[in-house]
C-alpha cells in the first residue's frame, strides 16, 4: 500500500517545486501541489493493483 501514499508526496512536492518554479505565490503552490498529488496518487494506485493481481 505503499505506492499510492509514495505517489502522493512525489506528486504534491513535483506540483509545488514546478509551480515556484514558474514563479507562483502560495495558492499556486497549494493548487499544483494538490493536483499532482491526486495525479500520482491515482497512478501509485492502478501500479499497486496491477501488482497484486499479477503475484495472485
Amino acid at each position: 500500500m505503499i505506492y499510492p501514499l509514495a505517489g502522493l508526496l512525489f506528486g504534491a512536492a513535483l506540483g509545488a517545486w514546478r509551480a515556484k518554479s514558474r514563479g507562483g505565490n502560495l495558492f499556486d503552490l497549494l493548487q499544483w501541489g494538490a493536483a499532482f498529488a491526486i495525479i500520482f496518487g491515482i497512478l501509485g494506485l492502478f501500479l499497486l493493483i496491477a501488482i497484486e493481481r499479477s503475484m495472485t
